[in-house]
């Protein structure tokens, strides 16, 4: 079943100040129309250990337990234990994104981000000269969102010109990390599940917190070319597949051309704004659900010890895996599977589907008038099997001979009868 969000509508909201600049902000809908009531999130910060080698950096990441805390500078940390990452308000607000969800279904990691030790000003000051920089990852535990988000950490300290991993700051387990976020990308397709000759849509959306950024944004699938990629400094736009009167206000969405079974993969939706650059990811599966089919009738009538071979098809579903079973009972209920069932092998199509068969061969008894076998098809696509039912009559040898006879007969007198009615008299009464 082909799973797609609508994209988040942008606009633009300008603001007066020593900084005029307008933030990209995402307006409400459907998915993020409530406000999250969330203050505070339990984090995992990854850290890291780097060791020069001879053979270059060796690095260990570190899981330390943080706290990710929406609040005012002087506010106290909910947790004093734990590494506290305290995201002040700024143009932008990392919570909009996450609508009802409650902090149970999130999933939250920080990490440090590297801008190889060299400055870059950022458009919007902050309150020192220089930053430091952190991204959080939130993600949805039914997979209705992932979000990116880059924190700056304003400080007076300048960058070494060294990389950052030679020099990264101590961070301790009680800190308190004054940040504001900068910049946030959000998709609400993590995950996309398409049936073939679809063109589904892989969203994708950013919001900056100033007024026409120098952005550089890409799509491409993972082991493979660019799909798409505007630079909104020199003007040049690769491919196709992204709308550019949304692109200009956020809406980085792509939308694929006709599914085939290779559309399956990873897709990466890149966003770069220097010295950030940011990228999430969208799954696409293509998934084919099997068209079911017998040899025989619903109905099939054969002589006693007569044999015929029975067979259930099930053609054109992808992926691979698929069931097919046989079961036989003298009731409308699925019984006792039949044993002498056998399975083809796989046969791929020309599409890239796949197609399998299951036979077997009936010989039957009188004593089997009335019963009814089913073939029931399991595949991922489908929510129940998909089952297909004949019911067996039996008849005593010699009794088709018979049958047989008086069909003729019948049919006869039928063409007799309409014959007579046709022919013209040769006499009128008076």
């Amino acid at each position: 079943m082909l799973s797609i969000h609508a994209p988040l509508v942008l606009t633009h909201c300008s603001q007066s100040g020593d900084h005029t600049d307008s933030a990209v902000r995402i307006e409400p809908n459907r998915v993020t129309e409530i406000q999250s009531k969330i203050s505070w999130l339990p984090c995992k910060f990854i850290d890291e250990e780097v060791t020069l080698t001879t053979k270059g950096p060796d690095t260990k990441h570190i899981y330390r337990s943080s706290v990710v805390q929406f609040g005012l500078k002087d506010d106290a940390p909910v947790n004093p234990n734990n590494v506290t990452f305290l995201i002040t308000p700024s143009k932008l607000d990392v919570r909009q994104f996450l609508g009802s969800s409650e902090a149970e279904q999130l999933s939250c990691e920080v990490q440090r981000y590297s801008t190889d030790g060299s400055h870059v000003r950022w458009p919007v000051k902050g309150e020192h000269e220089y930053n430091r920089w952190f991204t959080l990852n939130l993600s949805h535990s039914e997979n209705l969102f992932k979000i990116l988000g880059f924190m700056r950490q304003s400080t007076d300290q300048p960058p070494t010109g060294q990389h950052d991993y030679k020099s990264w700051s101590v961070i301790k387990d009680k800190d308190i990390l004054i940040t504001t976020v900068v910049m946030v990308m959000q998709t609400q397709t993590p995950v996309v599940k398409s049936l073939l000759k679809f063109q589904p849509e892989l969203h994708c959306q950013f919001s900056i917190d100033h007024k026409a950024p120098k952005v550089t944004v890409q799509w491409r699938k993972l082991g493979r070319y660019i799909l798409f990629k505007h630079d909104s400094t020199s003007g040049q736009t690769q491919g196709s597949g992204v709308n550019m009167k949304q692109l200009a206000t956020g809406g980085a969405t792509y939308t694929a051309p006709l599914t085939e079974v290779g559309s399956g993969g990873t897709y990466m939706c890149s966003v770069g704004v220097h010295p950030l650059d940011g990228s999430l990811t969208v799954k696409l599966q293509i998934e084919e659900p099997p068209r079911v089919s017998l040899n025989v009738d619903p109905a099939l009538t054969l002589s006693e010890d007569a044999e015929r071979r029975i067979v259930c098809r099930a053609d054109g579903y992808y992926p691979l895996d698929v069931n097919i079973l046989w079961s036989h009972k003298g009731s409308t209920e699925v019984g006792p599977k039949v044993d002498s069932a056998q399975l083809s092998s796989h046969r791929t199509n020309p599409d890239g589907t796949y197609s399998l068969f299951a036979f077997f061969y009936l010989k039957p008894k009188l004593w089997d008038s009335g019963r009814k076998f089913t073939c029931s098809v399991s595949h991922q696509t489908l929510s129940t099997p998909v089952r297909k039912t004949f019911t067996l009559t039996v008849t005593e040898p010699g009794q088709w001979m018979l049958i047989f006879n008086v069909v003729c007969l019948v049919v006869v007198f039928v063409v007799f009868l309409r014959y007579v009615c046709k022919v013209k008299k040769p006499w009128i009464f008076f």
